[in-house]
């Protein structure tokens, strides 16, 4: 029931389907040089009859949209009012909502016909069989820390390797730019703090298993120490919060602010007393772009971020 690869015969359908999307890539290979893909990203364009991509989660979503292919439709988180916000909202329009991520929904789906459905085993491992009776389905095994090989996969998938090297080397170039003039302003040594208020939830400190954290890595900034850790994150209770403490830190909310405990810990005492807080480094993010911004285009726009913020 888990597959990573399209079989041959499929594969053979949907690149015939794709056209001159293999050979159009190229072009984005000229593209910025400079570490902003943003250049790059405008050099990719969907050739006429591409494929018709349904994605399921907010990975596949950045994979496709950086390639250049806008889904005929996408699973939305299931706090949000929509699409992570990142995007232009004239892409957004041209998506149409199939559903909540690890609830699709498949008559919403059947009906955009489509090429090419994107999404991962963690996700929609149990609907698989009713996916794949729709289009070809492909599911990574997991989300979030393995984002860089999956978005390998959804390239040659969708046929765009070409183009997929030349984000994959552009944001290399950038995380090396960043971590230099982090380091030139004195910045390399700052423990950063990740704090994810989760509706319904404990409090999240987000450790090195996971897309930020794999951010974070690339640019070689530490962690305090209960974040460092080779594990996705470490719940804690507001009455723990001194747990969240680092040289700087970065927060933010996944859905109603007070069922995600947000509202009571940042007006308490313990959360007035972080050094970051006291320091006036604490910074609330966007939780569309930082926590579900799993791809080379979230990932650029979290490092420019994350350098103004530090003020580098």
């Amino acid at each position: 029931m888990r597959r990573q690869t399209l079989p041959p015969l499929t594969r053979r359908a949907l690149l015939a389907g794709l056209g001159g999307a293999a050979l159009s890539t190229l072009a984005a290979c000229t593209g910025s040089t400079t570490g902003d893909t943003a250049d790059t990203a405008a050099a990719v364009s969907t050739p006429a009859g591409g494929p018709r991509v349904v994605t399921l989660d907010t990975a596949e979503l950045d994979s496709a949209m950086t390639l250049g292919i806008t889904p005929v439709g996408a699973a939305k988180a299931p706090a949000d009012a929509g699409l992570p916000d990142y995007w232009p909202a004239s892409r957004l329009a041209r998506i149409i909502l199939v559903g909540n991520i690890g609830a699709p929904d498949t008559a919403a789906i059947q009906q955009l016909r489509p090429d090419l459905i994107l999404s991962n085993q963690t996700r929609d491992g149990a609907h698989y069989e009713a996916l794949s009776r729709i289009a070809p389905t492909l599911l990574t095994p997991t989300t979030g820390r393995p984002w860089k090989e999956n978005f390998q996969q959804h390239a040659h998938a969708l046929g765009r390797q070409a183009a997929a090297d030349a984000f994959t080397a552009a944001y290399q170039r950038h995380a090396a730019q960043v971590a230099q003039t982090l380091a030139d302003a004195g910045l390399a040594g700052r423990r950063i703090s990740i704090v994810r208020f989760v509706e319904n939830a404990p409090i999240r400190l987000y450790a090195r298993q996971n897309f930020i954290g794999t951010l974070l890595d690339d640019v070689r900034l530490p962690r305090p120490d209960p974040q460092n850790t080779d594990q996705f994150d470490v719940e804690i209770t507001p009455d723990q919060i001194a747990r969240a403490d680092g040289d700087h830190l970065f927060y933010a909310v996944y859905g109603d602010p007070d069922r995600a405990l947000a509202t009571s810990t940042l007006a308490s005492p313990g959360w007035q007393a972080l050094g970051a807080v006291r320091a006036h480094r604490a910074f609330a993010v966007s939780d569309q772009l930082w926590f579900q911004g799993i791809g080379y285009t979230g990932a650029n726009a979290v490092l420019d971020e994350l350098q103004r913020l530090l003020g580098a």
